[in-house]
């Protein structure tokens, strides 16, 4: 899911004159959302090659873009591979935007003109370029396509048009139908609907069996989903954009899984079995005629690997994982080289670790252990047996990288206290680390799978430069105990003129929600300048991860099961009282603010919990759960039909007439995610009781209210409302 204003006019002018002429060490918001100075920059873009030792990034010359080779250990350009002059397609300059090498890394598929569709999906023209030859040439000369993907003997490619699933043959130039039947807002092949992208973070739902004969592919039969209309201003009559999008208890597309054979050109079903509803991932095995197929109930606390055999689609269940509430979905499945065994991740032990099976699911070996998570496994080198992988070992608000081989030696390749996220080469020689902590910006280094640093790519020291010219407050990690003696973890930025004998309003930020964590020892990037200019005005900023969060293992994070947002109300008062506990704290002046499940719970703490809060401001909030997607919310909640308590009794709609204090409620118009319906009910409940507040709506906004301005805008009201307000 989603993860991400004075009192009168004199006010105002007061606040403009200080933004002009704002004293030194304070920053202002055009700092932060008008200027690059502050943003902090990562390596990016850059691209393993097929033997570890090179990758290949975009370089800008005075001609063009060039498309170089870098040695991972020195980072000096060992080559040009792609010229500007190669990209010149008759009369039309290819001004791409993406690139991918084929398996044998002669061929490159550019893609150019890229059109954003969701979170994730995109369409674009799409050409190859010959390295050897030096000859380019348009592959989507019938309109843009999505997907587009080189064979494993790379001589076809695959792609989706218009919801159907096409291949082209490259030495005669040739495209295939592999579907006919694709229909908007009815039937698509090789990609995936709304629901599958936004909450199982796929898109690309087809793919190439090792020996490049078969394909296989989703299909989604969406034509008894319901659709939500997104109505989009600016011209003389709005435009209406419909899709189907599927509500807590509402009807999924039916999905299929089909094995295209591009030798016979005949196709074939899958048996996946009548017993799931969700296929949240395929994943063809090293034998070109077995293909993995992972399903789920729509409860998703059963989760099960099959194995389907691509000549006459039967299926057998080899591994079965099985929870008492919810089961997340990961892509951490590997399957060896021996053709005999798998890596998978499972918190059946009650934190998610590392497992190690044969391919008949008997279990080898449980690889990693402990009250710890596993929050990204990398990759295994067959060579050396060792396991790479992201952990929060050292504590829930760190997570570092770490090596463990098949006897057990464990490393810590980078032992510095924040938070650590790799991206490795090939054969998991090298990664690029991004790294940073709390108020320190990445830095991103390249280090060797034994933990030796070579060399940094990239510290943001212009930006470090930028921030000595602001006076900013201290924070400090913080713990404190429930009633009920859970321990919570917080954090808080104190002013930066902090007196402990004075008393200081607090303003604390949540999100709350399943999958995310606040509480990190890491970069957060323009929110934190944001917090720290409010602390410049005398404000404590604070953020404390509450139950069902992730980070501590399954018991914390399910505890909320079938009643979303009890536990973590109560969790986020006690984190207020215990502000208000602290000698240095007004009490009388308690805020929050939050955005997506942040801002449903800023609105349930506004009213279910009313005397805690003097100020709240809830940004693109779930306002019922019934009106969000069935695979996020059906996953913590069960159906409406099955536990409507679950539904309503956190809902804010049921506290709006206990609606006390000072409450801003912000949406954008064009949020496809969560929709702006949410906002509205909570209006009408606001106003049948005469509850007073403020409402903002970003017209044509989607859920990150950015663009044309926005951000600067919605945090220069925000701001001017926590000043006025609390």
């Amino acid at each position: 899911m989603f993860k991400s204003n004075l009192r009168n006019l004199c006010g105002i002018i007061l606040l403009s004159i200080t933004t002009v002429q704002a004293q030194q060490g304070a920053i202002q918001l055009e700092d932060i959302w008008g200027s690059p100075k502050l943003f902090a920059k990562t390596e990016g873009g850059f691209s393993s090659m097929k033997n570890g030792d090179f990758y290949t990034n975009t370089a800008n010359g005075s001609t063009g873009t060039y498309i170089v080779k870098y040695s991972f250990a020195t980072g000096k350009a060992i080559d040009t591979l792609v010229k500007p002059s190669q990209l010149i397609n008759g009369k039309d300059t290819v001004d791409f935007v993406n690139y991918t090498f084929s398996p044998d890394e002669n061929l490159v598929l550019l893609s150019a003109n890229t059109e954003a569709i969701y979170r994730h999906s995109s369409r674009s023209d799409y050409y190859v370029l010959n390295r050897t030859t030096g000859n380019i040439r348009k592959i989507s000369q019938n309109g843009k396509m999505m997907y587009c993907t080189f064979s494993p003997k790379n001589d076809k490619l695959a792609y989706v048009r218009d919801n159907n699933l096409y291949y082209y043959n490259l030495s005669d130039g040739k495209e295939t139908a592999i579907t006919t039947d694709g229909k908007k807002n009815e039937i698509i092949n090789g990609a995936t609907d709304w629901v599958y992208e936004e909450e199982f973070s796929m898109d690309v739902a087809f793919q190439w069996s090792p020996d490049g004969k078969k394909i296989a592919f989703y299909k989604f039969d969406e034509s008894n989903v319901k659709e939500f209309n997104l109505t989009y201003y600016g011209e003389l009559y709005p435009r209406e954009e419909k899709y189907k999008y599927p509500k807590a208890g509402e009807d999924n597309s039916k999905v299929d899984i089909y094995i295209a054979n591009i030798v016979s050109g005949k196709t074939i079903k899958a048996e996946t079995g009548s017993e799931r509803e969700y296929i949240p991932r395929i994943q063809w095995t090293k034998d070109a005629n077995t293909l993995s197929i992972q399903r789920s109930n729509r409860h998703q606390n059963v989760l099960e690997l099959l194995l389907c055999n691509a000549t006459d689609g039967s299926s057998k269940v080899i591994l079965k994982d099985e929870n008492k509430s919810f089961i997340e979905i990961t892509d951490d499945l590997t399957f060896l080289s021996n053709g005999k065994q798998f890596i998978w991740t499972s918190a059946r032990d009650g934190y998610n670790h590392i497992y190690l099976y044969n391919l008949d699911g008997t279990q080898v070996k449980q690889v990693t252990s402990g009250k710890f998570e596993i929050t990204h496994y990398y990759g295994f080198d067959e060579a050396s047996g060792t396991f790479y992988y992201q952990s929060t070992e050292m504590s829930p608000t760190e997570k570092n990288i770490y090596s463990i081989t098949l006897t057990g030696k464990k490393t810590n390749l980078t032992p510095s206290q924040g938070v650590h996220n790799a991206e490795f080469s090939e054969g998991c020689k090298y990664f690029v680390d991004t790294y940073s902590s709390f108020g320190n910006p990445f830095t991103c280094t390249v280090i060797s799978n034994k933990g030796k640093t070579l060399r940094t790519l990239e510290d943001n020291r212009d930006m470090r430069a930028e921030m000595q010219k602001f006076r900013f407050g201290k924070y400090r990690f913080f713990s404190f105990k429930t009633s009920d003696q859970t321990e919570l973890l917080g954090w808080m930025i104190l002013p930066p003129d902090f007196d402990s004998t004075k008393t200081y309003p607090v303003l604390f930020n949540v999100y709350g929600g399943p999958g995310v964590q606040t509480v990190t020892n890491d970069w957060d990037g323009p929110n934190y300048l944001w917090h720290q200019l409010l602390a410049q005005k005398g404000y404590i900023i604070v953020s404390v991860d509450n139950r069902g969060t992730p980070g501590r293992g399954i018991d914390f994070a399910n505890c909320i099961y079938k009643d979303m947002g009890k536990l973590e109300v109560e969790d986020q008062v006690a984190a207020a009282n215990y502000m208000k506990s602290l000698p240095y704290v007004n009490k009388d002046r308690v805020g929050v603010w939050g955005w997506s499940f942040g801002g449903y719970m800023t609105s349930l703490l506004m009213t279910k919990v009313n005397t805690v809060y003097k100020t709240g401001i809830a940004v693109a909030p779930v306002i019922n759960w019934r009106y969000y997607d069935n695979i996020y919310t059906e996953r913590y909640l069960q159906t409406p039909q099955e536990n409507a308590d679950g539904y309503d009794k956190n809902s804010p709609i049921t506290y709006a007439k206990q609606l006390k204090g000072n409450f801003m409620l912000i949406h954008g118009s064009a949020d496809d995610n969560v929709h702006m319906q949410n906002s509205m009910d909570f209006v009408n409940a606001l106003v049948k009781n005469n509850k007073q507040f403020d409402f903002f709506i970003y017209p044509n906004r989607n859920h990150g209210i950015s663009g044309g301005g926005a951000r600067l805008h919605l945090y220069t009201k925000m701001t001017n409302f926590i000043l006025n307000n609390l």
